[in-house]
C-alpha cells in the first residue's frame, strides 16, 4: 500500500528554565565480548560498552580509549599503552584495538569515555581489564604433558565405534585411572600476581594449598583433541602464602576416553588422562618465576574409582587421602608422573563461559519402594549431578540410580536416556559426609537409592541415613539475554519447559539431550537459534562451535552432522545437508546479532568448501539425501521425514546456504558476491520447476514444511506469495490447527506465520493440549521439552530440538525484532502481535547496545504499551490503530514526546530514539 505521512505533534512543551541536566555515563564495558576475560589470544582486541542516560534520543558522537600495562596509568588517564584520542564516531561495540604488539602472559587495563549529540562528555568508565594468553609452544616455557599411566598407542581409538564397541579385542578395556597430581613449591617473597594457565583432557579439577581454584564444572571444554585442546587462566594471588605451596590436580575422562563399560553411546580414546599447567608467579620486585608441569611432579590414584561422561561416576572415599593438596603432605609413597606424548591438538585459550553449577534443586517427594529403595523426586527434568549428604559406617556403598521417567512401580526408567548409568559412593569414615560426582552429569528428575535410607525412616538394617540429597544443575554459565511473561499460563508453562530444554542442552557444545547422547548435532544450532539467542548470551558458544565445525569438516568439503565428530555415524546421520549447513548459517547469525565480520572471514574457507561439496552432491542443483524434516509428526513412529520430500528440505537449506554466501561476500567486500548470487537464482529456478505447482500455488505434498521453507528463503516469486501464504494457513485450518512439521521444517512454520502477521493462528495452535504438542506435554507431566510432539516414553524426554516458539514469544508476541538491514540491534523494530485471549506480554532482550523492553496490556480502554529503546539505537514502534488522535505517547520524564508518526499497511508506526515510552492508544482507534 501507499504510505500516507502523519505528522503530528503530541504536545511538546518546553520549560528551560526547569528542564532537568542529562547525565551520561559507560557501563558494562567489555574486551572480546567478555567483562575482565582472563585469557585471550588475539592482538587486536575488540572493545564495547553501552551507554545509559536520563535523556531520550541520545546517540554516540565520539569515544576515547586508553590502554596500559599499568592500571595507576589508566587510573590516571594515561594510555602508555594505547590512547586513541577522541574519535569521532558513532561505534561502540566491536572497536578494535589499533596499535602495539601485545606480550603473552601480560595483564591490561583499560576505560573509556564518550561523547553524545551534544558533545557533552561521559565520566571514564570504570578501569577493566583483560589478560594476554600462551599462544605459542614457547610461551609455555617447557611445560609438559604429565600422566599417571600411558597407553599402549596401538590402543589408540580414534574416531570412535557407534555403540558399545565389544568387538574391539583390547581397545578401550582397560578403566582409566582417575589420576591425581601434586607439586610442592616454596615462595620467599613478596607475590605481586599469581597466574595459573592449565588443561586437563578429559576434565580437570585444580587445586592451591586445599582449595579449588575457580568454581567451573568439567573444564576445559570439549573439542576434537587431535585438532584443538582448550586450556583455562586463572588469577591465583589471593591462595598462595608465603612458605611452601601446593599445587595439585585431578584429571577424569570426559570425551576424551570413554571405555568399554556400563552405557556408552561410543567408545572411543584419545589416550589416557593427562594435564599441562604453568604458574606465573610475578614477584613486586619484578622478578617472575615459572611453575610447569614436568618429571619432578608425584601422582597417585583418586578415590574416584570409575568415571565416564556416559556410564556415571563411582567414588570410593575409603581410599581417600587427607590433605594431599596441602602443604606438610608426605608423598613419599607417590609415583613420578610420566611425561606423555600429549595430544596432537593446538593449545587453544577457551572463550566461552566456563560450565558451572547453577543451581540447587531440592527433594520435593520422596517414595519408599517394595524392594528397600527409596525413589527421590527432584520435581524438575534438568541436566547435572547428584550432591548427597550421609552418616553411616565406614566402607558402606550407597548407589545412585537417576532417571527422567519412571516405571509404573515407581523404580526408575533409563530405557530411553541411557542404562545402565549410576553414582556410587563409598563412605570414608563414620561422620556425616558430603559427595558430589566430578566428572559426569545426566538428565534426569528422580534417583532411585540403593544401600541408604532417608532421615526419620526405619533401619533396622543399620544402612547410611541420607540427611539430604539435592539435584544440582550443571550447564554453561553464560549469562541471561532476555526474559518473557504473558497473561496465558500455559504459555508460560511452555516457555519454561523450552528454557530448561535449552539449560539442560546448553553444555560444551549443543546437546541435543542430557543422557543418552551429550553430542553436538548440528541443526537445532542454528533452526533454535534465535531462541537460544533470546534467552542467553550465545556469542562464544556459537563461535567455539564454528571452530568445532572447521575441526571437523573432511577434505571433501563435508560438515559432518555432529560437531565435534567423535564418531563418523553411517549414512544421513552422517551427512544431512539441514545439519551440515550449521557451517554457513552460524556465521551469519554471529554477524546478525553481534556484528561479527571477522568470523566471516575466519569461516569463509570452511563455508565455500561446503557449498561446493553441497553443488557436487546435488543432480542440477537438485539434492536427495539426508534425515529430511526430522522427526515430522507422521502415521508411522518419528524418525526420517514422512510428509515432506527429503529432496525438498536439502535443496532448499542448499539454496538458503548459496544466497547467504552471497550476501557476505557483499558484507565482507568479496569478488565472489556476484558469482554466487547467480548461483544462489539456478538453484532457486530449478527448485521451483521441481517443487511447485503455479496452477494450484502449492509446494510438494502441501505439508506445512514444505510451505513455509520456501516462503522464508525469499524462493517463491512475488506474484505467488500471497496465494502460496493463504494455501499454508487455510491447510492448517482444515488440518484442525494440528502440528505436524518437524525438527527442521517447524521453525520455518513459525517463521512464515510470524511474517504472515498469523500470530492468531500459532496461539491456536499451541494453546490447546488436546492433540500432540506443547500442551500435550504439559499434560502429561513434562518439565522440559519432549523429543516427541507426543511426548513418547520411548525417546528422550528432555531435548532441545522442537522449541522454535521460544522465538516467538519474544518476536512475535513481544515483537522484539530487528530491523532488515540492522546489525547487532542498531535499528529496533518493536512490533507486537495483540493476540485475542491474552491480555499482556513482557519482554526483554539485553542487546550488545543494552536493554530492549516491549510491554503491552490491553484494558477496558484500549492498549498501554511500554517501551524502553538503548542509547545510540533507533527504533521503529508499530502500533496497532491507524487513528493518530487516540494515541499519546510520553517520554521517561513523564511529558509528552514529540513524535513522528508514518502509516505502513494501515498501522502507525513511530520513530523514536533511546529511552523509556509509555504509549496509551484508546479504545476507539483500535483495529479489528
Amino acid at each position: 500500500m501507499k504510505k500516507l505521512i502523519q505528522t503530528i505533534f503530541l504536545s511538546l512543551i518546553l520549560f528551560s528554565c526547569l528542564k532537568e541536566t542529562e547525565r551520561i555515563s559507560v557501563e558494562n564495558i567489555k574486551c572480546e565480548n567478555r567483562k575482565h576475560p582472563a585469557g585471550i589470544e588475539v592482538q587486536n582486541p575488540h572493545f564495547s560498552w553501552q551507554i545509559v542516560s536520563n535523556g531520550t534520543n541520545k546517540t554516540q558522537y565520539a569515544y576515547q580509549i586508553i590502554v596500559s600495562a599499568d592500571s595507576l596509568d589508566v587510573t590516571d588517564e594515561k594510555g602508555n599503552f594505547w590512547d586513541s584520542g577522541k574519535v569521532l564516531s558513532e561505534q561502540s561495540i566491536n572497536v578494535p584495538l589499533k596499535m602495539g604488539k601485545l606480550q603473552s602472559g601480560t595483564k591490561y587495563f583499560w576505560k573509556v569515555r564518550i561523547w553524545d549529540e551534544k558533545n557533552q562528555v561521559s565520566q571514564w568508565s570504570n578501569i577493566s581489564s583483560w589478560r594476554m594468553g600462551l599462544p605459542s609452544n614457547a610461551d609455555w616455557q617447557g611445560a609438559q604433558w604429565i600422566s599417571h599411566e600411558a597407553m599402549d598407542p596401538d590402543l589408540r581409538l580414534v574416531p570412535g565405534i557407534h555403540g558399545n564397541g565389544d568387538n574391539l579385542g583390547e581397545k578401550a578395556i582397560k578403566r582409566p585411572t582417575t589420576p591425581m597430581f601434586r607439586k610442592s613449591f616454596r615462595i620467599d617473597k613478596a607475590i605481586k600476581s599469581a597466574t595459573l594457565y592449565i588443561s586437563g583432557l578429559g576434565h580437570y579439577e585444580a587445586f592451591i594449598n586445599g582449595n579449588k581454584v575457580g568454581d567451573s564444572f568439567l573444564s576445559p571444554g570439549w573439542t576434537d583433541y587431535d585438532k584443538t585442546v582448550l586450556y583455562n587462566t586463572y588469577d591465583v594471588t589471593s591462595m598462595l602464602i608465603k612458605g611452601e605451596n601446593v599445587l595439585g590436580a585431578m584429571v577424569g575422562n570426559g570425551f576424551f576416553n570413554i571405555n568399554r563399560e556400563r552405557y556408552r553411546k561410543l567408545v572411543i580414546a584419545f589416550g589416557m588422562p593427562e594435564m599441562k599447567g604453568l604458574l606465573q608467579l610475578d614477584f613486586t620486585d619484578g622478578s617472575t618465576e615459572k611453575i610447569v608441569t614436568d618429571g619432578s611432579w608425584k601422582t597417585a590414584p583418586s578415590p574416584i574409582v570409575y568415571t565416564s561422561i556416559y556410564g556415571g561416576e563411582d567414588c570410593d572415599a575409603t581410599l581417600g587421602q587427607n590433605g594431599w593438596d596441602n602443604a606438610g603432605f608426605d608423598d613419599s609413597k607417590w609415583e613420578q608422573v610420566l611425561l606423555s606424548y600429549g595430544s596432537k591438538g593446538k593449545l587453544t585459550i577457551e572463550q566461552d563461559y566456563p560450565l558451572k553449577e547453577m543451581e540447587a534443586i531440592p527433594t520435593k517427594k520422596i517414595t519408599p519402594l517394595k524392594d528397600g529403595s527409596f525413589l527421590y523426586d527432584f520435581g524438575q527434568n534438568a541436566s547435572g549431578i547428584v550432591e548427597l549428604s550421609a552418616k553411616g559406617a565406614k566402607g558402606q556403598q550407597i548407589k545412585m540410580w537417576p532417571s527422567e521417567l519412571i516405571n509404573p512401580d515407581g523404580t526408575n526408567n533409563q530405557k530411553a536416556s541411557g542404562n545402565p548409568y549410576y553414582f556410587s559412593y563409598t563412605l570414608g569414615s563414620d561422620e556425616l559426609e558430603t559427595w558430589k560426582p566430578k566428572f559426569t552429569y545426566y538428565g534426569f528428575r528422580y534417583v532411585q537409592v540403593f544401600g541408604a535410607v532417608p532421615e526419620g525412616n526405619a533401619n533396622p538394617d543399620n544402612l547410611p541415613v541420607m540427611k539430604s540429597m539435592k539435584l544440582i544443575h550443571t550447564r554453561n554459565s553464560a549469562p541471561e539475554n532476555g526474559t518473557f511473561t504473558c497473561s496465558n499460563e500455559r504459555l508460560n508453562q511452555i516457555h519454561a519447559i523450552i528454557d530448561w530444554a535449552i539449560k539442560s542442552n546448553f553444555q560444551s557444545v549443543l546437546t541435543d539431550c542430557p543422557h543418552r547422547e551429550k553430542l553436538g548435532w548440528l541443526e537445532q544450532t542454528f533452526l533454535m537459534g534465535n531462541g537460544v539467542h533470546f534467552r542467553y548470551d550465545i556469542y562464544h558458544l556459537y563461535r567455539k562451535l564454528i571452530m568445532d565445525m572447521i575441526d571437523s569438516q573432511t577434505p571433501e568439503g563435508l560438515i559432518p552432522d555432529i560437531a565435534p565428530e567423535y564418531v563418523e555415524f553411517n549414512g544421513g546421520f552422517r551427512d544431512s545437508p539441514e545439519w551440515g549447513s550449521a557451517g554457513v548459517i552460524l556465521p551469519y547469525l554471529l554477524y546478525k546479532w553481534y556484528g561479527d565480520t571477522e568470523i566471516i572471514e575466519k569461516a569463509w574457507p570452511m563455508m565455500m568448501k561446503y557449498i561446493n561439496y553441497l553443488k557436487n552432491k546435488s543432480d542440477a542443483h537438485i539434492l536427495d539425501y539426508g534425515l529430511g524434516d526430522w522427526f515430522d509428526l507422521g502415521p508411522k513412529q518419528p524418525g526420517v521425514s514422512q510428509l515432506t520430500p527429503v529432496s525438498l528440505t536439502a535443496t532448499a537449506i542448499y539454496y538458503y546456504d548459496v544466497k547467504l554466501m552471497a550476501e557476505m561476500a557483499s558484507i565482507n567486500k568479496k569478488p565472489e558476491a556476484k558469482p554466487l548470487q547467480t548461483w544462489a537464482e539456478e538453484i532457486r529456478g530449478k527448485f521451483n520447476n521441481e517443487f511447485f505447482n503455479p496452477e494450484t500455488k502449492v509446494y510438494s505434498t502441501g505439508s506445512q514444511t514444505a510451505m513455509s521453507m520456501p516462503y522464508c528463503f525469499g524462493i517463491v516469486e512475488n506474484k505467488f506469495k500471497e496465494d502460496v501464504f493463504k494455501n499454508l494457513t487455510d491447510s492448517i485450518e482444515a488440518d484442525g490447527k494440528a502440528l505436524t512439521a518437524g525438527d527442521v521444517g517447524f521453525h520455518y512454520l513459525i517463521e512464515a506465520l510470524t511474517k504472515g502477521g498469523a500470530s492468531q493462528l500459532i496461539y491456536g495452535m499451541i494453546d490447546r493440549n488436546d492433540v500432540p504438542g506443547y500442551g500435550f506435554q504439559l499434560k502429561k507431566g513434562a518439565t522440559a521439552l519432549t523429543e516427541s510432539w507426543a511426548a513418547l516414553e520411548n525417546v528422550s524426554n528432555n531435548h532441545l530440538m522442537l522449541g522454535h516458539v521460544m522465538e516467538w514469544f519474544y518476536t512475535g508476541l513481544a515483537g522484539i525484532r530487528q530491523a532488515e538491514n540492522s546489525t547487532a540491534y542498531k535499528r529496533i523494530e518493536i512490533k507486537p502481535e495483540f493476540v485475542e485471549g491474552i491480555s499482556f506480554v513482557k519482554g526483554g532482550l539485553e542487546s550488545p547496545y543494552g536493554k530492549i523492553r516491549s510491554e503491552w496490556e490491553q484494558t477496558e480502554n484500549g492498549i498501554q504499551m511500554e517501551v524502553e529503546i538503548p542509547f545510540n539505537t533507533t527504533a521503529k514502534v508499530y502500533l496497532p490503530t491507524d487513528n493518530a488522535q487516540y494515541v499519546k505517547i510520553t517520554d521517561n520524564k513523564n511529558k509528552e514526546a514529540n513524535i513522528c508518526l508514518e502509516t505502513d499497511s494501515e498501522n502507525l508506526v513511530a520513530g523514536i530514539g533511546s529511552g523509556v515510552y509509555k504509549i496509551t492508544i484508546t479504545e476507539p482507534a483500535l483495529k479489528d
